[in-house]
């Protein structure tokens, strides 16, 4: 007999069809020769029935199968294999054990569970997070696992596209808010899905973006919000492994998986690389007032870190919970989930929501050893991208240790998005900050053979402003979200312009169109890869809100209409993606030399006057000449963020070559931003920056 063919017992069929013990391995359900294998982890439990449904939503399961503590459970492992049934079978469990908050152990053989290592979601639709939070049956209102065979996919000649993080320009975006507006052009059923995404390719193809960075697209939990409002922006994870059902155009339960694939293989046709914000911090389940949808009904002290009273639980997440991401047992579920996306879901890498939470121990202090290291050191995870959020809201702030610890991982860099806000809104200090910034933060990266490219640069993200509303806003509107003003960052370096909100007056108008202009220049000639907003590049605007976590309506969806009525900002967006992506000085991978002179890829510093920059707090000017002398790429910047012209010396250049004006924000659409070939020759030594405004030249000999 085959060690690995499951035995079996008819003397403990306790249903009207036979079962086997079935397997340890693999965790989830598993389809096999002849039927399906299921496991589960659950230490503490002295029970387990596994149900199966004949239909998603239906109220009662047609099958109760319960499991043997002797025959079906291996360590901490439980496990069964059931003959004729086949992908597409729901199910869910059902685990028995004590109930005692004290110790930390929450069974309720009542709470019917969802499979951590489900790989798709059935019954959302019937789902109640308050019938999960409350004592008692909610068989009818729970959410179901689906048994998936990974292997029913074809995807052709799909090839995952590699780019470098130097060649790299990641569009952060919500796969729901990308089209569901009416006004999308996609068809009603194909609205805020991942078809939908796939209709609106070439608009990011066009746009020059090479990663899409989706916000949560794992199963979450929408009723996880206060007031009776909905969790939009999907960090509220129910099931790591399974795509978010209601963002697929495919109604039966296989079809959220089938359609993420073909998102997935689409877009790589197209070479842009899909990376996931994943969420392994926190869970859905909430604090010990929380529902009972999975783990906590599962294995609670296994799979979150508890208080010393071990009723209550840690939160360095600001959810409520923490996800216990250290424990062995855990960190091989994350690991799982992980090599999952990548093998079988063919992604390109992730961000990790709130990195710095999976760095703490059992105890909550920051660990040396941590599932981070573990995770980049997986040689399956291997040339896939590894973003880290490098901090988490209970206060441990770990910009530059991702980087200068590891290897492969990368970080948002906050400080960028804060100091670039700074001066371009004109605040004092702000000049030696941006200089760090504008080199890839050495400052911050300290280790001189770090690829600058390894801080993702960004100015906004969907945490906070939009970039026009960074414009147009001093101060945060979140009178929307029920919470009186105390949700959202107080803290956003914004600045209106003038006027606070909308407005017709031309003259603020033409202002925030030139400081968006400013903002977009900036982070495209940043060393670094940069990352842009959903819709900032059409000036998408939240009405003032920073917070927009609970609104799935327009207000964060992409306005489509905006594509035609912002074109200039759309274009000029296009044009200094295609211009900086065309030179090799903004394609490095060691940082710059500050050595002038030198045959390597140099910067050098200057003021309003040649190798004189003026780093006093009270200066808002700073210019600099780039060179990238093995592919003869030459370049003089200046930065004018003071409120009036300055005149800046040019530096000389050999007879053969002329300055060419590339960019100047002042200037009116059309000469704003043109390409080399169209650009003419300066013949100045001298050049007067208009207030607020950058500056671009580029040497070019006579003729090109």
């Amino acid at each position: 007999m085959n060690p690995l063919e499951p035995k079996l017992h008819p003397s403990l069929i306790l249903d009207t069809m036979a079962h086997r013990d079935g397997l340890s391995f693999p965790l989830g359900a598993a389809t096999r020769p002849g039927g399906v294998n299921f496991c589960i982890f659950s230490k503490h439990a002295t029970g387990a029935e596994l149900l199966l449904f004949n239909n998603p939503c239906d109220a009662q399961p047609s099958r109760v199968i319960t499991l043997d503590a002797t025959h079906n459970r291996t360590y901490f492992y439980w496990h069964v294999f059931v003959p004729g049934i086949q992908e597409g079978q729901v199910y869910a469990w059902r685990m028995n054990g004590p109930y005692d908050a004290a110790r930390g152990l929450r069974f309720d053989p009542e709470k019917v569970l969802l499979d951590p290592c489900t790989r798709a979601v059935a019954n959302w639709e019937n789902y109640s997070r308050a019938a999960a939070s409350r004592g008692g049956d909610n068989c009818a209102q729970a959410l179901r696992s689906v048994v998936v065979n990974s292997n029913s996919f074809d995807w052709g000649d799909d090839v995952p596209p590699r780019t470098p993080y130097a060649k790299t320009i990641i569009y952060e975006m919500h796969v729901g808010g990308f089209t569901r507006n009416p006004n999308s052009g996609v068809s009603p059923e194909k609205r805020g899905t991942y078809a939908g995404l796939i209709e609106k390719i070439p608009y990011l193809k066009e746009l020059g973006i090479t990663a899409v960075e989706l916000m949560p697209v794992c199963q979450f939990d929408e009723q996880d919000a206060s007031l009776g409002k909905v969790n939009y922006w999907g960090y509220s994870p129910v099931a790591m492994f399974a795509p978010h059902a209601r963002y697929s155009s495919q109604r039966d339960v296989l079809g959220p998986v089938n359609e993420f694939k073909q998102m997935v293989r689409a877009l790589h046709h197209n070479h842009i690389e899909v990376i996931l914000d994943v969420v392994y911090n926190h869970t859905a389940e909430g604090n010990q007032f929380g529902p009972t949808v999975s783990f906590k009904g599962l294995d609670n002290p296994t799979y979150y870190m508890l208080e010393f009273d071990r009723s209550l639980y840690r939160d360095y997440s600001g959810c409520g919970n923490t996800f216990n991401a250290n424990h062995n047992i855990t960190g091989h579920f994350i690991m799982e989930c992980l090599r999952y996306w990548v093998e079988e879901m063919h992604v390109d890498g992730f961000r990790f929501d709130l990195a710095a939470s999976l760095t703490r121990d059992v105890s909550g202090k920051p660990d040396p050893v941590s599932i981070l290291w573990t995770i980049e050191a997986d040689p399956v995870l291997a040339g896939t991208k590894l973003i880290a959020e490098a901090w988490d809201s209970a206060g441990l702030y770990q910009v530059g240790n991702f980087v200068n610890r590891g290897d492969w991982f990368a970080e948002w860099n906050g400080p960028f998005r804060d100091d670039i806000r700074r001066i371009v809104k004109g605040d004092e200090g702000s000049i030696k900050p941006i200089a760090q910034r504008l080199l890839g933060s050495p400052d911050i990266y300290t280790n001189p053979d770090t690829e600058p490219n390894r801080s993702i640069d960004f100015i906004t993200c969907h945490d906070g402003f939009t970039l026009n509303d960074l414009v147009s806003y001093n101060n945060k509107h979140n009178e929307m979200n029920g919470e009186n003003g105390r949700d959202g960052n107080d803290s956003n370096h914004s600045w209106n312009c003038g006027i606070e909100g909308p407005t017709n007056d031309p003259i603020v108008e033409e202002l925030r169109k030139k400081q968006i202009k400013n903002f977009l220049t900036i982070l495209f000639i940043s060393q670094g890869t940069p990352m842009l907003l959903m819709g900032d590049e059409i000036r998408r605007t939240q009405n003032g809100n920073n917070n927009a976590y609970c609104h799935d309506t327009a207000m964060t969806w992409f306005d489509w209409s905006l594509v035609e009525k912002n074109v200039e900002m759309l274009n000029y967006t296009k044009k200094v993606i295609k211009f900086t992506q065309s030179l090799q000085i903004f394609q490095q991978r060691r940082q710059l030399s500050l050595v002038p002179g030198s045959k390597d890829p140099h910067i050098i510093w200057h003021g309003t006057e040649l190798r004189h920059p003026d780093w006093n707090d009270d200066s808002r000017t700073i210019a600099f000449t780039l060179v990238e002398p093995s592919h003869g790429e030459l370049l003089h910047i200046m930065l004018n963020e003071y409120w009036k012209p300055l005149t800046f010396a040019l530096p000389t250049l050999p007879r053969e070559q002329r300055w060419h004006r590339i960019i100047d924000t002042s200037l009116a659409t059309g000469d704003d931003i043109r390409q080399p070939a169209e650009s003419e020759p300066l013949k100045v030594t001298r050049y007067k920056v208009a207030p607020r405004s950058c500056v671009i030249l580029l040497a070019l000999p006579p003729g090109d």
